[in-house]
């Protein structure tokens, strides 16, 4: 392995329609008894969904900078189903389910192996600078289109 290769941030990517995206959980992410602190979760589906629109062609940094504009959860639904635990391997899956003029609705699921441990419907709202929603950029819209689940609005 190469320096190179080592000083470059890990990136997910999409398999089919859903994106992957893998990460360790650090003593940092747990409680005194290593088990991952709730709100953690919530970080690590964030981390995933930066990440998938980074994969789908989307720069949300260019779009801050230029004034257009910039995702906010406007809500989450999360359920937890079995702890994560200090040194596991997680993947965090992620599917876009809806896509609206102003918004879209992502489904994520963290599993360790092929147990689910916790998962979360987040409606993700484009805002303005000031705040307000607004139609996202055409060419966001496209993206995520292209990576839409199937039998989804």
């Amino acid at each position: 392995m190469t320096a190179s290769m080592l000083d470059t941030p890990y990136q997910g990517g999409f398999v089919g329609t859903t994106h992957h995206f893998a990460l360790r959980v650090y003593f940092e992410d747990t409680d005194t008894a290593g088990i991952v602190y709730y709100a953690n979760y919530l970080r690590f589906m964030e981390r995933a969904r930066s990440d998938m629109l980074r994969a789908a062609g989307i720069d949300q940094r260019s779009a801050l900078d230029a004034g257009d504009g910039v995702y906010a959860v406007a809500e989450a639904h999360i359920r937890y189903r079995a702890p994560a635990k200090l040194d596991d391997d997680l993947v965090i899956l992620s599917e876009v389910r809806e896509l609206r003029a102003a918004s879209c609705v992502i489904h994520q699921r963290v599993m360790r192996g092929s147990q689910p441990l916790a998962e979360a419907t987040v409606t993700a709202a484009f805002l303005g600078l000031d705040g307000r929603p607004r139609r996202q950029p055409r060419a966001w819209i496209e993206a995520i289109a292209r990576f839409k689940g199937e039998g989804t609005t």
